[in-house]
């Protein structure tokens, strides 16, 4: 798949998940298998540019191409002039938010609100795209609610305004994050449009990433949820649409290397106490599939220091190693 002059490869992207999909966990995905990889969202409203939070979100120093940034907001000639600042700070791809579910950002008339209102979508598109020389993509669910459903709609609007390709989730606003996923509609959408268009919603494996891709016919599959505390899994994906094959699982050893990794990025990112904090809760994703679950946390979430979060993170997963996993929950 291609965006622009960037070949995705493999063709499993990262979601931009705020929060979560943090300049560490960008470059960890990427490195473990991600074809592309979106920041989380940011603001378009110049104000908060500044802010420690911005500045962290629009830090892409060191990250491997191609870097895709996504925006939000309602304005525009706003949105217009993030895209431009996010270019000249190193995005190579723009996103724009029309997708987020959150009642924050939809009460602001952002996010997957915009799907409401066509005409204004059809603004924001152009204005972004006029304003950038890398691609610009878009994001969105399938619509607002069960009887608003108006991806199709959106998509055409968004492809004559020169978005370069779209990235759909299965589900409407109104859902959030529950129920399941449905592909139909983002069928429709991939078989009515030219430019490439990527599958979101519950992509949580390589066969359901091998049956969404042969079922809508898409370019590519959005990853989320599924990938939090499991970033091999773009690897896993990518080698089975490649095979038909499954790779093994990673060992206890790889899993420990890679989350003690991991964490050294989060606190040479965030400092110590920011980093620490952060930290605690990827530390519940990758453990959360894990019957030790509990007492990992109650011990690891103890830390203060990065020193501290390391050794026994360390500890924890040598104790699994040799065969004792209560020797850390002690």
């Amino acid at each position: 798949m291609r965006i622009g002059p960037y070949t995705i490869a493999p063709h499993v992207i990262l979601a931009p998940m705020a929060g979560v999909t943090d300049k560490p966990f960008r470059v960890l995905c990427k490195r473990l298998g991600a074809g592309l990889c979106a920041s989380e969202m940011t603001t378009s409203d110049p104000r908060f540019w500044n802010t420690a939070k911005s500045r962290h979100r629009m830090d892409h120093d060191g990250e491997p191409a191609p870097i895709s940034v996504q925006i939000a907001g309602t304005v525009p000639e706003v949105m217009a002039e993030a895209a431009r600042y996010n270019v000249a700070h190193g995005a190579q791809i723009i996103d724009i938010n029309m997708g987020c579910p959150a009642k924050k950002v939809c009460n602001a008339w952002a996010g997957s609100a915009l799907m409401r209102e066509p005409a204004l979508v059809a603004r924001i598109c152009e204005a972004v795209a006029r304003a950038v020389d890398v691609p610009v993509t878009l994001k969105i669910r399938t619509g607002w609610a069960a009887g608003q459903k108006n991806a199709l709609e959106i998509a055409r609007i968004a492809e004559s305004a020169g978005i370069a390709a779209l990235a759909m989730h299965g589900r409407t606003r109104d859902q959030q994050y529950t129920g399941t996923a449905e592909y139909d509609t983002i069928a429709e959408v991939k078989a009515a449009l030219s430019i490439p268009v990527v599958a979101n919603g519950d992509i949580d494996s390589p066969e359901k990433a091998a049956a969404v891709l042969a079922y809508t016919g898409c370019d590519a599959v959005m990853v989320g949820r599924a990938a939090q505390g499991r970033p091999w899994i773009f690897r896993e994906i990518a080698h089975y649409l490649a095979t038909g094959e499954h790779l093994p699982p990673p060992t206890l050893d790889e899993v420990r290397d890679v989350l003690l990794g991991h964490l050294e990025q989060l606190h040479g990112f965030y400092g110590e106490v920011s980093g620490v904090r952060i930290a605690r809760k990827h530390l519940g994703w990758y453990a959360k599939d894990r019957p030790e679950n509990a007492a990992f946390r109650a011990v690891v979430n103890r830390a203060e220091t990065a020193e501290a979060q390391l050794a026994l993170t360390r500890e924890y997963f040598d104790a699994l190693i040799a065969g004792e996993p209560l020797a850390v929950a002690a």
